[in-house]
């Protein structure tokens, strides 16, 4: 049986609103994307923004042990993002729709037909998509996603409220529909000598966070885009009145306004959402600068009773979303407070940028006998000469991934298209030894 991946890595239910993204930040999300080669398997069918670069495409599959031409890639025509995104229209075109249903025909006359259906983000479009198909059946939590529930497990408000429900643990704060109520929070929070968070609904890696602080030498503050110094309420009230639209994504969504905690640890549990339950796929540390840059897995910074807590509350908020119905990887954030307090802060509900470390580079790399004793350090940002130098730098230098010895790096996403980047990953038996190699691979390219 064959799997139907749809690299739908930009969505609204991810970020909001689509037409607000720069050049920029659509060239990396189509580059993202790219990141689906990690999962295939011989016979799987793939629709990504565009063709596979070939020397991506040689180097994942050279280390997944997958057959290249057994893969096959459609791409839809330019849609109102043009080619780095596949948007709801681009998914939707009619000649699109013949092609892919052509190949997966082909592959059910050989013998090999699609029985699963998975998106980066599993949505209606997505829904819609394997219906016009024929197989519909094939996605799944099917009916959960034909009527927009991803909307509900991504959104940051209507966590709070699942949280709640499940006893877990959240910090103080509220979801707030207007900006009285949200003046109201943050002040209350900031006039007991708090710093605050206020949270964009639909958006993702910290990108739709700020901090509402009184005092003005906070520094740029982690999880967030900046520190916003506000002496007052009147100053509270105005930042409000300036930031309203931004804060509710231009559609009069709702807005989480909680307690930030200064130097707080963020972490994330992320499981697999099946019928008969949750299934833990792994945990990590998220790295901030300000906002995600990458992060290690499994996580360095919690003791074992710490990460039990962790695995526990993710569970069951994992489950209170099974029983709404939705079905897939689900990764639960929280952040662990200098006090030790461990606070949830959203689930997102998606192949996440960690679901490739744990489904592909553990599994499929590392091997179940050795994943107990191997971390992996994945950073974006190593500015290099191309993809295919990069590879063969590393090789030379003896640092590429060893199937033997099950370390070594491994370049997770070719970014050239956004920043001529790469972004990496150091396999290795600790997290030192992790971070030794990645000082040597910096090293090869001047940083």
């Amino acid at each position: 049986m064959a799997t139907l991946w749809i690299g739908n890595n930009r969505t609204e239910e991810m970020v909001g609103d689509l037409s607000g993204m720069s050049s920029v930040e659509l060239a990396f999300a189509g580059c993202g994307a790219q990141r689906m080669l990690w999962f295939a398997e011989d016979g799987d069918v793939l629709v990504l923004p565009w063709e596979p670069e070939p020397h991506y495409l040689a180097y994942v599959t050279g280390l997944t042990g997958t057959q290249a031409p057994a893969l096959t890639v459609v791409v839809p025509p330019p849609g109102v993002q043009g080619t780095e995104v596949l948007t709801p229209d681009r998914l939707a075109d009619p000649g699109f729709r013949a092609a892919l249903a052509r190949v997966l025909a082909a592959r059910a006359a050989a013998g090999d037909p699609v029985d699963r259906v998975v998106g980066i983000a599993g949505n209606a479009t997505v829904a819609a998509l394997a219906e016009a198909l024929g197989i519909g059946g094939a996605v799944p939590g099917h009916a959960f996603a034909a009527q927009g529930g991803l909307a509900l497990v991504n959104s940051k408000a209507a966590f709070r409220a699942l949280a709640a429900g499940a006893g877990v643990a959240v910090a103080p704060g509220t979801v707030a529909g207007s900006p009285a109520e949200a003046e109201a929070a943050a002040e209350a929070l900031l006039a007991a000598g708090h710093s605050v968070m206020v949270k964009v609904e639909y958006q993702a890696g910290g990108h739709g966070n700020e901090v509402l602080v009184r005092d003005e030498a906070v520094p740029v503050p982690a999880g967030a885009q900046r520190a916003v110094p506000l002496a007052d309420r009147a100053a509270v009230a105005a930042y409000l009145a300036e930031r309203w639209g931004w804060l509710t994504g231009g559609r009069d969504h709702r807005v989480v306004v909680e307690r930030y905690f200064t130097d707080a640890v963020a972490l994330y549990a992320e499981f697999t959402v099946g019928d008969g339950g949750a299934v833990l796929s792994g945990c990590g540390e998220m790295l901030m600068d300000p906002v995600v840059v990458g992060e290690i897995t499994p996580p360095v910074t919690p003791d074992a009773a710490v990460l039990a807590e962790l695995v526990d509350q993710a569970g069951r908020l994992c489950e209170s979303l099974r029983v709404l119905g939705y079905r897939g990887t689900v990764s639960a954030d929280a952040f662990l407070t200098p006090k030790g307090e461990l606070y949830f802060s959203e689930t997102n509900g998606r192949l996440t940028g960690s679901t490739h470390l744990h489904e592909a580079l553990m599994r499929r790399l590392v091997g179940a006998g050795r994943r107990a004793d191997r971390v992996i350090l994945e950073l974006a940002g190593l500015a290099v000469p191309s993809f295919p130098e990069a590879v063969a730098a590393v090789r030379d230098a003896g640092l590429a991934f060893d199937p033997a010895t099950a370390t070594g790096v491994v370049f997770s996403c070719d970014f050239a298209r956004a920043d001529g980047s790469v972004m990496y990953c150091v396999i290795a038996g600790s997290a030192a030894e992790a971070r030794t190699a990645e000082h040597r691979l910096r090293a090869l390219f001047g940083g």
